[in-house]
């Protein structure tokens, strides 16, 4: 009751406001989500790994290498969303250790070079396919 007297706009709007992006120029979704979703002007992003779209294989390397690849894959997910790394928000990047927040950050600025998007950075437990790094994004969009 409270919700529809405070956000009646946002009740009434259905599933069909809400755009599904996919692009094969970034790793498929391995499970029951998409790899980022459109809707009222923006673009959320499912979390990228270090997958190479086209083998589906993990990069080899470490987190320079994992951080430079998932970037590539955010950035084609944004492209097939008719956006770009310009027009991020917020980043959220998830970590395997926080001793790598440094190598990662380096490689991170060089893809937000004049823009550059507020950001949350955290150490989890544990990554899919026991990857190094994934991160996440909402950007603006057409």
């Amino acid at each position: 009751m409270f919700a529809r007297r405070v956000f009646p706009s946002l009740l009434s709007r259905n599933m069909s406001s809400l755009t599904r992006v996919h692009t094969n120029t970034a790793p498929a979704a391995v499970g029951p989500y998409a790899q980022a979703i459109k809707v009222n002007g923006f673009v959320y992003t499912s979390g990228q790994v270090a997958l190479i779209p086209a083998t589906g294989k993990l990069v080899e390397g470490g987190v320079v290498e994992q951080t430079r690849q998932v970037l590539t894959n955010l950035t084609e997910v944004l492209k097939a969303a008719n956006s770009d790394l310009t027009k991020v928000i917020k980043t959220t990047v998830f970590l395997k250790d926080m001793n790598d927040f440094a190598a990662m950050n380096e490689v991170y600025g060089s893809f937000f070079t004049e823009h550059q998007p507020a950001r949350s950075a955290v150490q989890v437990a544990r990554l899919p396919l026991d990857v190094s790094v994934e991160i996440e994004c909402v950007a603006l969009t057409d």
